[in-house]
């Protein structure tokens, strides 16, 4: 932080490492719009990685490279950037910062060692990215932020930062605090003075940008003025933190502490994730060879993030769930290595990204592939062994080949067929097994038809193989509706799964309104008469039977008896009969959903020695059920589903009001946490379909559900008229 490093990246050339001290695993966590993406393509320029802002080809640049992100000018997938800096290589994993994909920012967190978080000056510090850092804070990730959109008119890094210590360091301000403050050029016409510098508070040297490049010079008594205040509190906070329990009594006796005393014991600090710096980076002007505050940014990923080596070793086990020593960051240990993202390639294929956590990855080795625990998903647990081809680092969308990927590293591998996101990679002879990361559940359906019998071929494989990438899409053949529904975590997630499926799979499908497995059931007890009596000319059709039908308790499904007397009805024809009212009671008797809870009675009825028949039986059975329900009428049964609602304490009355408006039962509220609260009721599942989105709003992004299916109830006779009424429309139009 006080020394300047240079770059010793190249454009063109793959950024290598021989050994986990020389590797920095970072992911960058930011709302959407916060400036991910630009800083990405900031640090790469800075780097030596790129020649021009981070472009590569036809306006993509290194991070956003996919045709789906570059037409829609957001991050949807996780990428990985890999710089190199000062004899490091730095791992750069930009997340989409839209909470649609979510998924792609937990396999982020999972493959990286640190998190820089992203925040713009201009839009403040979201709820969403305040859960993250919690979650961050509760496993000990290092942290860093940085401030982005310096150049917004109403940016203020000095207020934005004091907003980080408050938000991000609750418990203890003193934790987050920045290292530089900006040096402000002339303001222009709309008052806007643009930061053209940066005061370093440790080393009090001046960086400006000014000229395009990075000069740096001692202030002048006006600017070591302005660093006064913020350099003491800056000190103060770092030999809080320090391992010399001496050294704030001496500090606080009027000792200087020297800058490499003070660096040494922040890097620590940073590497231990207890303290936090906050920095600033802006994008390079046009012609400039780096944008402002990027060196210092790499500076501190380089010397106060840590390697691989000081990440906890991993815990592991068999196949078969025998535990094994937790495997250590060790470039000859045993072989475990994880797959954190699965893509498709036109030309290459499936590529998948692997982080190694122990022993060395090498192109056309076999590895066994161990993966379990996503079966609900379309994932199946399978322990195969497969042939490693090309091990390659990513670059835009060229792939550059490396020659091995040392424990701690991140290497893409192409034409692993049967791995996927979260499988575990191992020796063939020593197969080892690591416990997936928790995936958020997909909570918003998306029911999906053909577009036509071409599409209808190809749609079966196009929709695993989307499954098979993306481990929070889950992927349902509801047997009860039997429609096919993809279940996603939002609308965004929806729409670029449709995309997908249609540029890179070639099958085109149509959204249908998605329906929910409605019944019906008797209201009382009723009596029925089916009779089935034809004649054509030769053999007939002749078969009377009588039935009762009552109620039973909720779950008790259909009930056939027979309590037929005297052989009225043949003993050959009473299967013919229950299969007969069977197969109705499955096709519904008045809106055309199953009928359940009910026991049907075979009373009585007649017989033709000649004209009687299976088939005759089993239609007279089914208008006696019909004519039974015509008389009792029906109760439409709802499916009600078990909601557990987690939200900050401040959003439960609006998400109780909300609850209340969609017919839904508060059962019961407990704490969830520091400042939340989980709210649990029960709700019928036709009023949630869009309560993934909607809860996102009434919360503003900070809320998050669970959902599990209750049980079947009368649905309010009002809402069940409508839902009759709809289905004999669609009876009439198909």
């Amino acid at each position: 932080m006080g020394a300047t490093s240079h770059q010793s990246g190249a454009a063109g050339r793959a950024p290598t490492a021989d050994r986990p001290a020389s590797v920095r695993n970072v992911v960058l966590v930011g709302h959407s719009g916060s400036g991910k993406t630009t800083l990405v393509e900031a640090l790469a320029l800075t780097a030596g990685a790129v020649n021009r802002a981070g472009r590569v080809e036809d306006g993509a640049t290194v991070s956003d490279y996919d045709e789906i992100e570059h037409r829609r000018q957001r991050s949807v997938q996780l990428s990985l950037v890999p710089v190199q800096w000062g004899g490091i290589k730095i791992n750069i994993l930009d997340t989409p910062g839209y909470a649609d994909f979510v998924g792609e920012l937990r396999a982020g967190l999972r493959a990286a060692d640190a998190a820089l978080f992203v925040v713009s000056a201009s839009d403040g510090i979201d709820g969403a990215t305040r859960m993250v850092w919690d979650e961050c804070e509760a496993v000990g990730m290092p942290r860093a932020i940085v401030v982005t959109h310096l150049e917004a008119a109403r940016a203020d890094y000095t207020q934005m930062a004091t907003v980080c210590g408050e938000v991000f360091g609750a418990d203890d301000p003193d934790r987050v605090v920045p290292l530089y403050l900006p040096l402000h050029g002339p303001a222009g016409p709309d008052g806007h003075a643009p930061v053209t510098g940066l005061l370093g508070l440790l080393s009090q040297r001046v960086h400006t940008y000014a000229s395009g490049s990075r000069v740096e010079r001692d202030p002048d008594p006006a600017e070591l003025a302005l660093i006064s205040g913020a350099r003491s509190r800056l000190i103060e906070g770092i030999i809080a933190q320090s391992e010399d329990e001496g050294l704030m009594d001496r500090y606080l006796g009027g000792e200087d502490i020297d800058l490499k005393t003070l660096v040494d014991d922040l890097e620590r600090a940073v590497a231990r994730g207890t303290f936090h710096p906050v920095l600033m980076a802006a994008p390079a002007a046009e012609g400039a060879r780096q944008g402002l505050g990027t060196t210092e940014l790499l500076e501190l990923i380089t010397g106060g993030f840590p390697t691989p080596l000081e990440r906890a070793p991993v815990p592991v086990t068999t196949p078969d769930g025998s535990v094994r020593p937790a495997a250590t960051c060790d470039p000859d240990g045993p072989l475990v290595a994880e797959v954190v993202k699965t893509s498709s390639d036109p030309y290459v294929g499936r590529v998948s990204l692997v982080r190694v956590f122990s022993g060395t990855l090498r192109p056309d080795a076999t590895v066994h592939v161990s993966g379990h625990g996503l079966a609900d998903r379309g994932h199946e647990d399978h322990d195969v062994d497969e042939r490693i081809g090309a091990l390659s680092s990513p670059f835009g969308k060229q792939q550059r080949t490396l020659d091995q990927c040392v424990a701690g590293d991140l290497a893409c591998v192409a034409k692993l067929t049967r791995a996927e996101t979260g499988d575990t990679l191992s020796a063939k002879d020593d197969p080892l097994l690591m416990e997936p990361w928790t995936m958020p559940d997909p909570l918003l359906p998306l029911a999906v038809e053909a577009h036509s019998k071409a599409d209808e071929d190809k749609l079966s494989q196009g929709l695993a193989r989307l499954v098979a990438e993306d481990p929070t899409m889950r992927l349902e053949q509801n047997p009860h509706t039997h429609q096919l529904v993809l279940w996603c975590m939002g609308e965004a997630h929806q729409d670029v799964a449709l995309e997908r499926l249609r540029t890179r799979y070639g099958v085109q499908v149509d959204p249908v309104p998605h329906r929910v497995s409605l019944r019906e059931t008797f209201v009382a007890k009723a009596a029925g008469r089916g009779r089935h009596v034809k004649q054509s000319g030769g053999h007939g059709q002749f078969a009377i039977c009588e039935i009762e039908v009552e109620p039973l308790p909720p779950g008790s499904g259909v009930e056939f008896v027979d309590k037929v007397v005297g052989g009225a009805v043949p003993r050959q024809f009473i299967p013919s009969v229950e299969k007969g009212v069977r197969a109705q009671a499955t096709r519904g008797v008045s809106a055309g959903y199953p009928l359940v809870d009910v026991r049907v009675t075979l009373r009585d009825g007649k017989a033709h020695s000649v004209d009687s028949s299976d088939a005759a039986f089993q239609t007279a059975g089914a208008l006696a059920l019909r004519e039974a329900a015509t008389g009792a009428g029906t109760h439409l049964l709802e499916p009600v589903a078990e909601l557990s609602v987690d939200i900050p304490d401040e959003y439960v009355g609006p998400v109780m009001s909300d609850l209340a408006g969609r017919r839904g039962r508060v059962v019961g509220t407990e704490q969830a946490g520091p400042g939340r609260t989980r709210v649990r009721a029960e709700i019928p599942e036709i009023e949630i379909g869009r309560y993934a989105v909607e809860l996102r709003s009434v919360s503003h992004g900070t809320g998050r559900f669970a959902r599990a299916y209750a049980r079947h109830e009368p649905m309010p006779p009002q809402i069940a008229d409508k839902v009759r009424e709809q289905a004999e429309k669609g009876s009439r139009s198909s």
